[in-house]
């Protein structure tokens, strides 16, 4: 409860008692008294708009919680102890003392704050701004001139304030993401209310930069990108390898792995060209230094000089100031793979060339050979024999590349892997889409052994991916009708006569047979199942009688 509180005596101690109290939420000054009208604690009194009078007998009625003598005369004191029974009367020595107690505590509070790395502000329970530390300035760069005494959105513009959040719910809040300031530095503020006999008096705001954390953060995200990029990511161990085709594959990259020449992996798209190039270079003795990747169809053949051996400052418009080191000098100690070389360009063959029998590099734009350590793994699904017939592939070049080839086969040469490969690729899937598919059931395994797959373990992955992305939640396992397959069952191999739309025909019919079968003959769930409507099936089952 506010508390009602009158001075006797207008002087200097009795002006400091004024001003102290003016601003307290505790105590209401109703009266001040002293004979002289002119004394500085009388005008200041009237300013105010508190009553003022020359005897405290004009106050005698009133109902008083304080009362505080600073004449200095113990007549007074006496006078005023015995009248106002029901009143705490205090001298003004004890006033003095409480004051003179209450701003070292004023200033001890206030070198703490300022002692602080943190930036602080406080605001009274109007939402003013009552309060700024040194380090609030060296983060915001306000003054206490440009945000004391005005309403705490001074230095937040049209962001909602924390401080008036706080007053108006009475409740913290915490990591308060805000920009403050003219650069809008991105700053998390943490603010909590001041309560004072039970009553919400203002708050206080802790406020820590963000800005440089974001940027070191970012700097992290950016490093381990870099890094992700240049490690090898696979181990033989993550290789399907089930069949003796595969296996023998293997036993030849574990060698090529420890020996040090140039290895040229060959095989369809989709065979899994890049996971040997990882694993090659995963048990090889610079499986510690850096792995770099290049895809040569995937770069503008007029960039693809520069981006491989780098370039000078001014070598060409545009050029980035200062040169720019390529990829064989960023592999150095390492090893390259260039996936897709068969579609490197003649005059960057000739480089490339260069590199393997000098070990050494020449910029775009530059004159002086820098030395390079790299250990090359090619890749490519093209047939460089007829490359090198055409003249679009350099004869040289393909027997130093070609020393030790290794092929991979097509997936459909090996189908008794598609069981352990749909199991590994399934744990992936789940992961990536958050979901608990337990596999592959027996009949749609079957299915897919009988797939042609042209795309090989990509289009493998491509088509489970797809059943599980339209499975139900509750369905764990991946059955026929969930796969939406190429019509290329075995019977409709490109050596068959049948014609294409015949075999649609067939694996439709097929579909809609093994769907009714599942569902015991419910034409309806069957229609669920094949994501058609039932009228849709029937007609189908009216054409195929």
């Amino acid at each position: 409860m506010n508390k009602r509180l009158m001075i006797v005596g207008a002087g200097k101690g009795g002006t400091e008692v004024l001003k102290m109290l003016l601003d307290s939420p505790l105590v209401t000054v109703v009266a001040v008294i002293d004979p002289e009208q002119t004394a500085e604690g009388m005008q200041l009194a009237r300013n105010q708009g508190i009553m003022t009078a020359e005897d405290w007998r004009a106050c005698a009625d009133k109902r008083l919680d304080f009362v505080i003598e600073t004449t200095g005369r113990s007549e007074t004191f006496d006078e005023l102890k015995g009248h106002f029974a029901d009143a705490v009367v205090l001298p003004g020595e004890f006033i003095r003392i409480v004051v003179e107690r209450l701003k070292q505590n004023q200033q001890m509070l206030e070198a703490i704050i300022d002692c602080t790395s943190e930036a602080i502000s406080v605001a009274d329970h109007n939402g003013n701004t009552i309060l700024i530390n040194p380090s609030y300035t060296r983060l915001t760069g306000f003054k206490k001139e440009d945000v004391v005494d005005k309403p705490a959105t001074a230095d937040i513009g049209m962001q909602e304030s924390v401080h008036l959040k706080v007053l108006s719910t009475g409740q913290g809040v915490r990591d308060i993401r805000m920009q403050i300031g003219a650069t809008r530095r991105d700053i998390l503020v943490n603010a909590e209310p001041i309560i004072v006999e039970g009553k919400l008096r203002g708050s206080v705001g802790v406020i820590r930069d963000v800005s440089q954390i974001r940027a070191l953060r970012d700097e992290l995200q950016e490093a381990k990108t870099r890094i992700r990029n240049l490690e090898a990511k696979y181990q033989f161990a993550d290789i399907i390898a089930s069949s003796d085709a595969m296996r023998f594959v293997i036993e030849q990259a574990r060698l090529a792995a420890v020996t040090p020449v140039t290895v040229l992996i060959r095989g369809e798209s989709g065979t899994g060209k890049e996971l040997f190039a990882h694993a090659i270079h995963g048990e090889s003795p610079r499986k510690y230094k850096k792995f770099v990747r290049v895809n040569c169809a995937a770069i503008s053949p007029t960039l693809l000089e520069s981006e491989l051996f780098g370039y000078e400052d001014g070598a060409f418009s545009g050029a980035k100031r200062g040169g720019k080191v390529g990829y064989f000098e960023e592999a150095d100690g390492g090893s390259l793979f260039l996936d897709e070389i068969g579609e490197l360009p003649v005059d960057v063959q000739v480089k490339l060339l260069r590199v393997l029998q000098e070990h050494e590099i020449v910029r775009v734009g530059g004159t002086n050979a820098i030395p390079v350590d790299v250990r090359i793994i090619a890749a490519t699904n093209a047939d460089l024999e007829q490359k090198v017939a055409d003249g679009t592939f350099r004869e040289d070049l393909y027997y130093r590349i070609n020393r030790m080839p290794i092929h991979i086969p097509p997936l459909r040469d090996r189908l008794e892997e598609i069981e352990p490969l749909c199991e590994r690729i399934v744990r992936k899937l789940n992961q990536e889409y958050g979901r608990s598919v337990r596999g592959v059931n027996r009949e749609a395994t079957e299915l897919l052994k009988n797939q042609y797959w042209k795309g090989n373990v990509r289009e493998l992955e491509n088509v489970l991916g797809r059943a599980i992305i339209y499975m139900a939640s509750s369905e764990q396992w991946i059955a026929p009708h969930h796969l939406q397959l190429s019509p290329r069952v075995a019977s409709a191999r490109p050596t068959d006569a049948l014609s294409l739309q015949d075999a649609v025909s067939r694996y439709e019919r097929d579909l809609i047979e093994r769907a009714i079968e599942e569902a015991d003959g419910n034409k309806s769930e069957a229609a669920r199942r094949l994501h058609i409507s039932i009228r849709t099936l029937y007609n189908k089952l009216e054409r195929m009688q």
